[in-house]
């Protein structure tokens, strides 16, 4: 029964992805591995295409065999088409242990005609509740979206297509945790969140739609791999040209995408903690006093 399940979702994503050629230069089987749900997984094109999916049994889930200290992760996604209600893609790094660091695009799902949201978050030593959320100004499930999460000791910077639409400076110096001591994995992960994703868990999985499905190509880490002789010195310095995102280019934003992040934020932005007064009683976190850029 589930070989032939899986035969079936397999044949039902060649032929909905046969219409499109994109460039891919990730390579899945050699650089992820399952951690839950294989059976609910497809890995075809030798290695160029992953499919992860979700159905009332099970999600399914990947992560990297590797662990990387900052770089710049990026991973083209095209999402759960029709109502996707309940139904969460994460996509997201992260190390282990109760004091872990993280840095999250989450995308929730919705009845069809309404809007997905870009849900994004941050956890520095096992802290979180830095969630910012966003309207896509596209469809996701159309076509495939460059997702990139640009990692150095300076700032995390949130891209969507090459436009940042999110950025946390590095404010160590004035006691704000910062994720730059913890190697991460990579993870991707499809799952049922409908006690809370969609409307407060208001809507909830129309299972008679399943399989759901989302789609991944060209997977890349332009990152510092941990391991051997990699340090977090190494990692962080600047004077290595393979260390491109640790470069003084990539200390701020610059004049062009600060612009461009604003118009994002002014359009699409729907939810921003640091203006959650209620949530925080008055006693906001010290990074939503500290200036943006």
């Amino acid at each position: 029964m589930a070989e032939s399940y899986i035969v079936v979702v397999f044949a039902l994503v060649i032929a909905s992805m046969a219409l499109v050629a994109v460039p891919v230069n990730g390579n899945f089987y050699k650089s992820t591995t399952f951690n839950w749900g294989a059976n609910n997984s497809v890995i075809w094109g030798g290695g160029d295409n992953l499919a992860l999916v979700l159905n009332n049994v099970s999600g399914s889930g990947i992560q990297t065999k590797k662990q990387f200290l900052f770089g710049s992760i990026q991973m083209l996604i095209k999402l759960v088409p029709g109502n996707s209600a309940g139904t969460v893609t994460a996509y997201y790094v992260s190390s282990v242990g109760s004091r872990h660091d993280e840095i999250d695009f989450e995308f929730l799902g919705n009845v069809s005609g309404q809007p997905y949201i870009i849900h994004t978050n941050l956890f520095a030593q096992g802290v979180g509740n830095r969630e910012q959320q966003f309207y896509p100004w596209f469809d996701p499930t159309a076509d495939f979206h460059n997702y990139t999460i640009h990692w150095n000791p300076s700032q995390i910077v949130w891209l969507v297509d090459g436009l940042p639409i999110r950025v946390f400076r590095n404010e160590e110096s004035i006691g704000i945790p910062y994720p730059n001591a913890q190697p991460m994995r990579v993870y991707s992960s499809i799952w049922n969140a409908d006690n809370w994703a969609t409307r407060g868990g208001l809507e909830k999985i129309d299972w008679n739609r399943a399989p759901f499905v989302a789609r991944y190509r060209q997977f890349r880490a332009r990152a510092c791999k941990w391991g051997g002789f990699a340090s977090i010195a190494g990692c962080a310095s600047n004077t290595t040209r393979a260390n491109f995102w640790a470069s003084p280019a990539y200390a701020r934003l610059s004049d062009a995408q600060v612009g461009q992040m604003i118009w994002v934020r002014n359009n699409y932005m729907i939810y921003d903690y640091c203006k959650d007064t209620k949530r925080f009683n008055g006693q906001m976190p010290l990074e939503c006093s500290q200036p943006m850029f």
